[in-house]
């Protein structure tokens, strides 16, 4: 019978070397999160749970990040409220432990689903409200008439259907990422 081979325990350096290449990739996501709508500390934690690919309590995420409780509790809270991390309980533990979604495309559609939500939505429900003010109905015919009302109308109409088209191409994206993104690959290259 071939003897079995034992794992090999994980070299210091090695542990070292992994620890820096996390690290790194956490401060790198953490400086990028300001540019998906969240701040550092949130991002560095999302960077934590997905790179290190292990559950981690509070006190894990406060040790390795240097932050407060509070910071760590508030910030892994809105991480679940976003969908890119779940709460786990170990059993016979008391304390929560979290980790992050593993699929990237899904982390990605999750996270552009919220920008949308947050960003483009808002910006289409402004120039409808303009457009709404600057209505025949509402100003009167004259004063719907005026070359800057017209103007502004015109302008307005033409963002309106620059987002609204954006927001049909977004949901066919986001709906599903993999295929979304194979898609607009696909286009780029036909128009390139």
């Amino acid at each position: 019978m071939p003897a079995t081979l034992e794992p090999s325990p994980v070299k210091p350096d090695t542990r070292e070397q992994l620890k820096t290449a996390q690290d790194e990739f956490i401060r790198r996501w953490g400086e990028m999160g300001a540019t998906w709508g969240i701040n550092r500390t949130m991002a560095e934690i999302h960077a934590l749970c997905y790179i290190t690919a292990q559950p981690v309590c509070t006190d894990d995420v406060m040790d390795r990040l240097h932050i407060s409780r509070g910071n760590a509790s508030m910030s892994l809270r809105a991480l679940c409220d976003w969908g890119i991390i779940r709460r786990l309980h170990k059993r016979g533990e008391r304390r929560e432990y979290f980790e992050s979604l593993s699929d990237v495309w899904e982390i990605f559609s999750i996270i552009a689903a919220e920008r949308k939500r947050r960003e483009m939505d808002p910006v289409l429900e402004t120039i409808k409200r303009c457009q709404q003010m600057l209505d025949e109905s509402t100003l009167g015919k004259a004063a719907a008439k005026q070359e800057a009302v017209e103007l502004t109308r015109q302008r307005l109409a033409s963002m309106e259907e620059f987002m609204s088209v954006t927001n049909k191409i977004f949901q066919q994206f986001v709906s599903n990422a993999r295929t979304g993104l194979n898609r607009v690959v696909r286009v780029l290259l036909k128009a390139l």
